[in-house]
């Protein structure tokens, strides 16, 4: 009898559900569900220099009064 294992679950790139959200508890919860990217949180407006795509990169962009303003992906 051969066990067939089921296919591994994609990993998650996007949290369209943290807009909105205080930086604290989005960061914790990207962490939380992909510890292995580092998560950066960037003031709105923060000019940010192209440095390619970064598939171990999170940035949270957040608006002056500290909720996340843009969905945080990969890259």
């Amino acid at each position: 009898m051969t066990v067939v294992e089921p296919p591994p679950a994609e990993k998650k790139s996007m949290w369209p559900e943290v807009v909105g959200w205080m930086a604290t508890p989005a960061v914790q919860k990207i962490a939380h569900e992909r510890p292995d990217v580092a998560v950066e949180v960037l003031p709105q407006g923060t000019r940010i220099e192209p440095d390619g795509f970064n598939s171990a990169r999170v940035r949270v962009h957040i608006d002056n009064s500290g909720y996340v303003s843009q969905i945080p992906e990969i890259g």
